[in-house]
């Protein structure tokens, strides 16, 4: 009696709510993001402990673009990619050709937000200008004494995450507008390494996402950005909406095969509750959460796909 009953302990600790599970099993596979990677790899562990655990969940962070290659395969591939920027129209058109439908589904909001080393005491607050300027080919800042008078006259040393990261596409797209970057950027396709490039380099200053920030922050500084009205620092509450930190916001997806999750219950199962638990996980993986309207509507489309499925089973049988 003593053993089933610590038995019993054992496994609720384990298994989580077992009044949820539905008795799945299977696979479900998600790559691309290594930003949106903390928050789905949280939310892939707590579906597994609280939800269903016989269905193996594996989240993987090759970035943005590589991800999307592997899930545009008609046969095979993934289930899900996560995205730190929206789906490209050749990525649309390669997923047509293939005859895939693919859903986008907003999980969360990020900053983009600008680091460097913490013995880095003068440029606490830079100008959104002198930010573009110090990552722009022809910004000529070589030197932080360029950016702004009474600032070291020692050569900046530029950090970012490679093509591969929607991260580094959102960068050069929206913030850069297409240009160039410096010639000697240092771009990584790790964010640990940037972390860890940034932190042991005095006149490093880099760029990612809040959340790698925020789980870092005793080893960099954020820097408050000047849009005209005033520094603001990125925080949760800034990168929310049309927020103070708007410039450097963007929300952040993962794209799902509807054929997929038509097909197999785990992966829509999967779906439905990621986008119930996206906004109390973005909080504890360092993103803004979407609106719960937003949300909601997500998973009544997800829920629509459950039942058109199941209709399907019956009238099979």
């Amino acid at each position: 009696m003593i053993f089933l009953s610590m038995l019993f302990v054992f496994l609720t600790a384990c298994g989580g709510d077992e009044g949820n599970s539905t008795g799945l099993e299977g696979s479900v596979v998600i790559d691309g993001s290594g930003t949106v990677y903390p928050l789905m790899a949280r939310l892939a562990e707590d579906y597994m402990v609280n939800k269903e655990i016989n269905v193996s969940v594996e989240v993987s962070r090759s970035g943005t673009s590589a991800g999307f290659k592997k899930f545009l395969v008609q046969d095979g591939g993934t289930d899900f990619n996560d995205a730190s920027r929206s789906i490209k129209e050749e990525e649309l058109a390669e997923a047509e050709k293939l005859g895939l439908s693919v859903k986008e589904l907003k999980v969360a909001l990020d900053g983009i937000t600008i680091v460097t080393n913490k013995e880095n005491d003068w440029a606490t607050e830079l100008t959104h200008q002198e930010v573009i300027d110090i990552f722009l080919a022809s910004g000529g800042k070589k030197k932080w004494s360029d950016v702004r008078e009474g600032f070291p006259d020692e050569p900046i040393k530029t950090y970012g995450p490679n093509e591969n990261h929607g991260t580094y596409e959102f960068f050069w797209e929206t913030i850069l507008e297409e240009q160039d970057l410096v010639d000697d950027i240092n771009l990584q396709q790790d964010y640990a390494t940037l972390v860890d490039l940034v932190s042991k380099q005095k006149n490093a200053i880099g760029f990612f996402g809040y959340g790698y920030y925020e789980s870092n922050k005793d080893k960099l500084n954020a820097v408050k950005i000047d849009f005209g009205n005033g520094p603001v620092e990125p925080t949760l509450e800034t990168i929310k909406g049309d927020g103070a930190y708007a410039p450097f916001t963007r929300p952040v997806f993962t794209y799902l095969k509807e054929g997929v999750a038509k097909e197999e219950p785990q992966v829509l199962d999967f779906a439905i509750y990621a986008m119930k638990n996206a906004g109390t996980a973005a909080q504890k993986t360092g993103f803004a959460p979407v609106p719960e309207k937003e949300l909601q509507a997500s998973v009544e489309y997800l829920e629509g796909l459950k039942s058109v499925n199941g209709e399907e089973n019956s009238s099979n049988k």
